[in-house]
């Protein structure tokens, strides 16, 4: 993880996709972590958030400096949201530009917006989720506001076991 420890993960995911306090991120769990992949929870006033995250195994880019970089799933059962899968890139992606994922021989196109990106819609996301749970590696092609071409690369080791983890504990009870 970038050499950063595990435990960094939920208050960067509070403070930069959330815009939570930092007092909130104390409040996140640790349900397990698996290869790559670690699963958290939390509660917000709507019900319980599941997510796993991971950092990249290889960032690839002419760029000086750049803040934390994540790979994404959460569920948010309360809304009726699983498989909701996002990349946080550590810089603002180009403007209206898309970020070109893939794994195995498959590829997505998401949407960005500020540090962020998203799938355009819910079969997406279940798809790609499908693809990770069989691939190996997960490959994210994006562009900077400032025009420099990255290329982070995810290992997919653990992704099935902390889905698993999310998905119980976002659905039981």
């Amino acid at each position: 993880m970038r050499g950063a420890n595990a435990l960094k993960a939920p208050i960067i995911f509070f403070l930069t996709i959330m815009g939570a306090t930092a007092a909130l991120a104390q409040d996140v769990t640790v349900i397990g972590t698996h290869g790559a992949w670690t699963a958290y929870s939390y509660k917000e006033d709507a019900g319980i958030v599941c997510y796993m995250a991971s950092e990249p195994t290889d960032e690839e880019g002419d760029y000086t400096r750049r803040g934390d970089i994540f790979a994404l799933v959460t569920h948010r059962p309360s809304e009726d949201s699983l498989d909701v899968v996002s990349i946080v890139a550590g810089y603002a992606y180009k403007e209206n530009s898309d970020v070109r994922i893939q794994t195995g021989s498959t590829t997505y196109d998401m949407f960005t917006h500020g540090e962020r990106a998203w799938n355009r819609d819910e079969a997406t996301d279940k798809t790609m989720v499908k693809a990770m749970i069989r691939g190996s590696k997960l490959t994210v092609r994006g562009t900077s506001s400032r025009g420099t071409l990255t290329t982070d690369t995810y290992s997919l080791s653990g992704f099935t076991a902390a889905h698993q983890d999310i998905t119980g504990a976002c659905t039981a009870g």
